[in-house]
């Protein structure tokens, strides 16, 4: 499937024009805007989390909280 064309994207953008009119164009753009922002914070977020968790170092246990004694009479 081919990429729209110049008669494509006229029309769409006059369908545009006609369902939300010239007002409400900026609006709804800021708000996608607004949106796409939040989506690739949260993204980030998750990524850099995931990293962190891999990069952690596997911690080993600690010896003296491992205390086991088995004394026989």
């Amino acid at each position: 499937m081919s990429s729209p064309g110049i008669s494509e994207w006229v029309l769409i953008i006059l369908a545009v024009l006609i369902l939300f009119g010239g007002k409400k164009i900026p609006e709804f753009m800021r708000g996608l805007g607004k949106g796409i922002r939040e989506f690739n914070d949260a993204k980030n977020n998750v990524r850099k989390e995931l990293e962190d968790g891999i990069n952690e170092a596997p911690q080993a246990p600690n010896k003296s909280s491992q205390t086991t004694t088995t004394t026989q009479p």
